[in-house]
Parts: structure tokens; sequence; C-alpha cells
């Protein structure tokens, strides 16, 4: 069973991918999961994170501040701002604009755990960026969608600060209590939750796409396109800054994973429930969630392969 389950987690990638390509040639594959059940999705997600995460990856925040600093400065800054750039470099429409405004905003995605330990790179570090980016966004993601996206729409920032609490926060303090009362029964299922995340992931993306099918058809390489420079773009500059910084090379591809990763579940979900009279919003998130798992996989192979 771990051996299967460690398979699905390994090729995360390749089965959101098959999801995501199902549901956009056979809508109804998916099109009857009503888009109300990405929130509870989301946050068995977070609540599997929270029992994963433990004392230790706190401390790492209290031992290595300066890191920690330096890696969500990068995050809340970088995504945020190659995300309004995009936007306004290839025209996008208002809707597309926001999506991926929101991708660009959102915190770390909880994927970029496992990549930066198939890349080699400072786990820790990884673990410890994920986590205080996470607790970072109920205050900072409304903020930065108020700051780079008011002038196009009405961001109820209070709403989305509810919303984020609700379906990511709630359930990572749920999964540390339950960590902490029933550590017999999280070090049983503890295992099994990268594989177990990894299908509710592909669940999310198919029944987002499945619901944007027709619209990703008509428009969708142009955002296609930007989503991927967006990634692209993230994971480079997040190694360069790193670079920049000296420091180590582990410490870097961790950087790079990290600022290049976003919770781009959260986004679909934030557009799903704040701007629905915006449908295609929803559409750069679920394209995100595809690519930056393929993305993923490659630069592990890449980083973990170069020796310098």
């Amino acid at each position: 069973m771990k051996s299967i389950c460690n398979f699905i987690a390994r090729w995360m990638g390749l089965m959101v991918l098959l999801v995501a390509g199902i549901s956009l040639l056979f809508p109804n594959s998916f099109i009857w999961i009503d888009t109300w059940t990405i929130n509870p999705m989301l946050g068995v997600i977070m609540f599997g994170m929270g029992l994963t995460l433990s004392p230790h990856d706190f401390r790492i925040v209290l031992s290595r501040p300066k890191d920690i600093f330096i890696g969500c400065l990068a995050q809340f800054t970088v995504m945020p701002l190659l995300a309004w750039t995009l936007s306004w470099l290839f025209a996008l429409p208002k809707e597309l604009a926001l999506g991926v405004i929101l991708v660009g905003c959102c915190p770390g995605g909880t994927a970029s755990n496992v990549i930066t330990y198939l890349a080699k790179g400072d786990l820790p570090l990884s673990v410890g960026m994920t986590a205080t980016s996470t607790l970072l966004a109920p205050l900072l993601t409304p903020f930065l969608v108020w700051l780079m996206a008011g002038t196009m729409v009405d961001v109820d920032t209070l709403g989305m600060l509810q919303s984020i609490v609700y379906v990511v926060i709630a359930p990572i303090v749920a999964g540390l209590l339950c960590q902490h009362f029933l550590p017999s029964l999280t070090k049983a299922v503890t295992p099994y939750l990268p594989a177990f995340s990894s299908v509710v992931i592909a669940l999310v993306v198919g029944i987002i796409v499945a619901h944007s099918a027709d619209r990703l058809l008509v428009g969708g390489m142009v955002v296609v396109l930007v989503v991927m420079l967006h990634n692209l773009l993230g994971l480079s500059v997040g190694f360069l800054l790193g670079r920049l910084l000296r420091l180590e090379k582990p410490k870097c591809v961790a950087l790079s994973i990290e600022v290049g990763m976003q919770n781009s579940g959260l986004a679909s979900s934030l557009a799903v429930l704040h701007f629905a009279t915006f449908p295609l919003a929803t559409i750069p998130g679920a394209v995100f969630s595809v690519w930056h798992n393929i993305s993923g996989a490659l630069v592990a192979k890449f980083y973990s392969s170069d020796s310098k």
C-alpha cells in the first residue's frame, strides 16, 4: 500500500495533467461535482498539512528568522508583481487578469515541500516558508489582491480574510490539535497523506477545468502562456535572488521552488467565492495547478542533477 502511495505522490504532476485533460475534453466526467466542494477539499489538504507539521518546523522560524524573512518577502513581492506585469504586458481581459493576480498573491503551494525534497534543496527552510507564508496569507493575500486589482474590481478584503481563515488556517490548527491529542493515529496516517493530497488536488483541478472547459477551449492559449511564464519566472527569480544574497545552493533551490509554486487551488477557491460575476477568474488557478506540478517535477530533476 505504501509503495502505491509513494508512486502516486511522485507522479502527481502526470496525474493532475491527465485529470485536467479528461475534464477539458469530457467535462461531464467532473461537471456533476459542484464548485462548492472545492473549499472542503482544500480544507482537507490543509488539515493534512497540519498533521505533518511539528514543533520543530516552527522552531525553524525562530532559529532561522533571516532565511524565513527573505523567503516570505520574496513570496509576497515577486509573484504578485510578476502577475500584475504579465497581465499588463499581455493586455489580459479584466477577468483573466484578476485570476492571474489571485494566483500571484496566494501563499506557497502545498506540493513545494515534496518538490524541494526531490530537488535536494533545504527541506526545513521550505517547510518553514510554507508554514509561515500560509499563516500570513489571511492578512497579506487580501491586501495584495486589493492593491493589485482594486482598480479593476471591488475587492472584499474582510470577506477574503475570513475565507482564508476558514479554508486554510482552521484546518491546519485542527490538524495540529489532532497530532497533539491523537499521536498514534496521526503517525499511522501520515505516510499516506502525500498520495491522498495528490488525489484531492487532482479532483480540485478536474472540477475547476470541467466547469470552465468551454471558455478555456475558446481563449485558453494566452492564459496557458501567461501562467507558464508566471511560474517559470518565479522559479528563476527565486533562485537568482538566493544567488545574489550568496546563499548556499540548497537554500537557493528551496527559495526558487517556494517562490515559484503557489497555492493555486486557494486562488480558484477565492475566485469562486468572492468573484462569482467573473467566471473566467477561476481559469488561471486551474491552469497553474496543472502546470506547476509539471514544472516542479522538471526543476527537481534539473536541480538534483546539477552538481554546481
